[in-house]
């Protein structure tokens, strides 16, 4: 897959440019057939599929403070992108210019003049252009006019509920990992690098480890979790606890995890935790003691767990 960040000279360098247009935060299932359809689109027309969005969040831009945080890293997007077929990925740096083109303009001057795109692939609630009046309806009086192909994908529901990113956001933000990862289509994980901690861990006999991971990413609700670390091509489940350590009056909001039959150094290695079960939420201990009476009993159930799972 290619990358750009300016459409400038793209129709020279690719044939038959078919565009899927969004944001794709978490590159959930919706996304995902998004994706899909638009690959059998240029399929069809020996096209290539190229995905058009936007870096940083357009909200990050227009209202700071109503920007929400991001399911994935851009790298980690890109790599998604790949994946599913897309051989160009367009990223657009997004300012206050860009936000001021009409959604005509854009799709007219971009589109169709900049880019020689001969069809669109949107979801059913996109806007786009100035204040948002670009809409999918819009794109069809625009494709009956101008004669670029246009495929509107409906609603893609689970369980009667809309797929969405805001969706997964809140079913993350109440700890609902597992219910997240059906309409995500992978289990939610966060990357980073083991960096040093206080090494409470290590004292209480649970050694942990800490990550540091990008700014910006929405990270699960504070709890106990078990998950699957994944360090290079291995993968070992583990018990990791999300939050404030309020036993120790700790006041950084940090995540730290304890591998099942691991005793390896991790430190500077960059690692993907997943997570898969919420087991419990975090809270207050009377004293250490109690705390790792609690950890030893996470891990039983977590292990329990593991065995259910491998079944």
């Amino acid at each position: 897959m290619q990358l750009y960040h300016h459409w400038n000279g793209l129709k020279k360098k690719h044939n038959k440019i078919v565009v899927g247009l969004g944001n794709f935060d978490g590159v959930h299932i919706g996304h995902q057939r998004l994706i899909s359809e638009l690959v059998e689109m240029a399929r069809q027309v020996r096209g290539t599929p190229t995905i058009l969005t936007f870096h940083p969040h357009p909200l990050a831009v227009l209202k700071p403070d109503k920007c929400p945080p991001l399911l994935l890293p851009q790298t980690v997007k890109q790599k998604f992108f790949a994946k599913l077929g897309v051989e160009v990925l367009l990223q657009i740096p997004f300012d206050l210019a860009f936000a001021s083109i009409s959604p005509e303009d854009f799709v007219k001057k971009i589109l169709l003049e900049e880019m020689n795109a001969c069809g669109l692939v949107v979801g059913y609630n996109y806007t786009f252009g100035r204040y948002g009046r670009g809409t999918p309806a819009l794109l069809k009086e625009m494709a009956a006019s101008y004669g670029f192909m246009l495929k509107v994908l409906p609603p893609i529901t689970i369980e009667g509920k809309p797929v969405s990113s805001t969706l997964i956001r809140k079913l993350l933000a109440a700890g609902e990992v597992t219910e997240a990862a059906k309409y995500l289509g992978y289990a939610p994980f966060v990357l980073g690098e083991v960096v040093s901690g206080a090494k409470r861990g290590r004292d209480l006999g649970f050694p942990t480890a800490n990550l540091d991971i990008e700014k910006g990413l929405l990270v699960p609700a504070d709890g106990v979790y078990l998950t699957k670390v994944h360090i290079g091509g291995d993968t070992y489940f583990g018990v990791a606890n999300i939050g404030v350590k309020p036993t120790f009056n700790h006041n950084e909001r940090n995540i730290e995890v304890h591998l099942l039959d691991f005793y390896d150094d991790l430190y500077g290695n960059n690692i993907k935790v997943s997570f898969i079960k919420r087991l419990r939420k975090e809270k207050r201990f009377a004293s250490p003691s109690e705390l790792v009476k609690q950890i030893k009993r996470d891990i039983m159930v977590a292990k329990a767990e593991k065995m259910k799972i491998k079944e």
